[in-house]
Formats: structure tokens, sequence, C-alpha cells
């Protein structure tokens, strides 16, 4: 199966680090044109002069509603098109619910859940009209178990599995394909986040992937035929006991 994806333009958010930046240089690897969301103004140019004329930075903050709607008016005067968005953007809260913050609890399902689904809003008219398109949303594998020690990250993530598979059925007619990869714990900025004590196991175990495990997957997604869709994809370390 071809890896191809030249004459694709590409938009990932939370595009400066992690899962999103390992996404970001296999597109470009695959011969895509890519649209990097990021608020990190300095961090995105600095990865854009590194990447060269296919990656195009666009700076915007997903959680002020008015610039959220701007992604794809933003995207098709800066690109053209859009064949390829994958919704990466996210946040960690983990621990004892009653040690949260409500403020950051708000932060958290915002930009997990509901930026996640007034991006694809804003996305799918395009991808309708012109009867194709890919979108992929960076999930979790707690997003398929209730993890004890994060409930308000697993729920926003068990949301994204509702919103994927639900979504997926009312656009497949339209030439439109939606997935999510679900990761276990990834080596990236969340982790930062995590209760010590399982961070300290983790890694002791190796029960750790890389953010190139997860893009391998997602280019996995996308370079299918167009008649075959992954809708769900979980990518686990392979030490990890869940």
């Amino acid at each position: 199966m071809s890896n191809d994806l030249s004459g694709k333009v590409a938009a990932v958010t939370g595009a400066a680090s992690g899962i999103g930046l390992a996404t970001v240089k296999a597109l470009i690897d695959a011969g895509a044109r890519v649209v990097l969301v990021d608020r990190d103004e300095a961090a995105l140019g600095s990865i854009c002069k590194e990447l060269g004329d296919a990656a195009i930075p666009l700076v915007l903050d997903l959680l002020d509603p008015k610039a959220c709607a701007t992604l794809l008016d933003q995207v098709l005067d800066k690109a053209g098109q859009l064949d390829i968005f994958h919704a990466n953007a996210g946040s960690y809260i983990g621990g004892d619910l009653l040690d949260a913050d409500p403020d950051a609890i708000d932060r958290m399902v915002s930009l997990n859940v509901s930026v996640v689904m007034k991006n694809v809003h804003n996305v799918l008219p395009h991808m309708i009209e012109r009867g194709t398109g890919d979108i992929v949303v960076t999930s979790s594998v707690a997003g398929h178990f209730p993890v004890p020690w994060e409930p308000v990250y697993a729920s926003s993530k068990w949301a994204m599995t509702s919103f994927v598979q639900t979504v997926r059925r009312q656009v497949f007619k339209h030439g439109i394909r939606v997935a999510s990869v679900s990761p276990g714990p990834v080596n990236s900025a969340l982790l930062a986040d995590w209760p010590e004590e399982n961070l300290r196991k983790a890694k002791e175990s190796g029960s750790i992937i890389e953010p190139t495990d997860v893009s391998d997957s997602i280019m996995f997604i996308l370079t299918r035929p167009r008649n075959v869709t992954i809708r769900d994809m979980v990518v686990l370390p392979s030490n990890f006991d869940m």
C-alpha cells in the first residue's frame, strides 16, 4: 500500500509538539502540505523553518470561540483546500476528582470535547462539497476503559469515542472517513500531569510509547484504500497493564 499523499493538504491541531508534530512530519514525508495549528507562535515559527515550504503555520487559540470558528477559512486562505483534518489538541487532568480545579475542568472539557466537535463541524461542509476527506481524532485508551485515576480525562475521551462512531455513520455517504487513534501512555508533555506514582511505575516497566508510534498508526489509517475505514485503533505499549 502506497503512503503517497502528494497533492493532499492536511491540518493538524496541537501541532507544535508530541503526537501532533510527529504526525506533521509523517504527512510531509508522504508528500502532503500541512497547516500546523497551535497557539505557540514561537514554536511554530521554528518548526516550519526547519520543515520547509510544506509546513504552513497557523497561530490559533482554539479556546477562543471566535478564533476557533476561523480555522477552516484560515486553512483555505493559506493552502486552498483541506483533505485531512487531525483533531489532536488536548489537555489532561488526572488524580482524584475532589482535588481537581473546576476552572481546569472547564478548560480541559472545552479543548478535548467542545473544540473537537466545533472543528469537525467547521471542516465538514468543505469536505462534503468536495466529496472526500479524512478526519482523525486523537483519543486515548482511557476512552475505552474507565481509568480510575483520571475520571475527568477519561470521560472526555469516552465522549470522543461516541462522537467518532456517530459522526462516521452520518458522513460516510459523502466519501468522508472518520477515525480515532487511542494511545496508551505516550512520551509527551501530557505525562507531566500524570499522578507521580503512576508515571514512575510506567517508566520503570517500559509502559510508554513514543509519538512516532502513534503517528505511524495515523498514517496507516490515512493510507488505506478509500473503501476501507479504520474506525478505532488502540495503540498500547506492550508492557502496559490495562
